[in-house]
């Protein structure tokens, strides 16, 4: 597991905040294809992971045509 202040390696834009970031990388979540796979309610169970970091990962889960796994 990275130190708590280094950075992940993720696919997600800088505005979506750095420790949102790294807990969903932690959690496994590093790729826009792989947020397909679960839902927004799952993602907010991730420390790090709110209301304001769902709004922006749909946004850009739509400009490239995808969405969150149906519930």
């Amino acid at each position: 597991m990275p130190p708590e202040d280094s950075p992940v390696p993720t696919e997600y834009p800088p505005s979506l905040g750095r420790t949102a970031r790294r807990q969903l990388a932690l959690a496994g979540f590093t790729t826009f294809a792989q947020l397909t796979e679960a839902t927004p309610k799952q993602l907010l169970a991730i420390h790090g992971v709110g209301p304001r970091a769902i709004r922006l990962l749909t946004d850009e889960l739509a400009e490239r045509g995808l969405t969150w796994r149906a519930p």
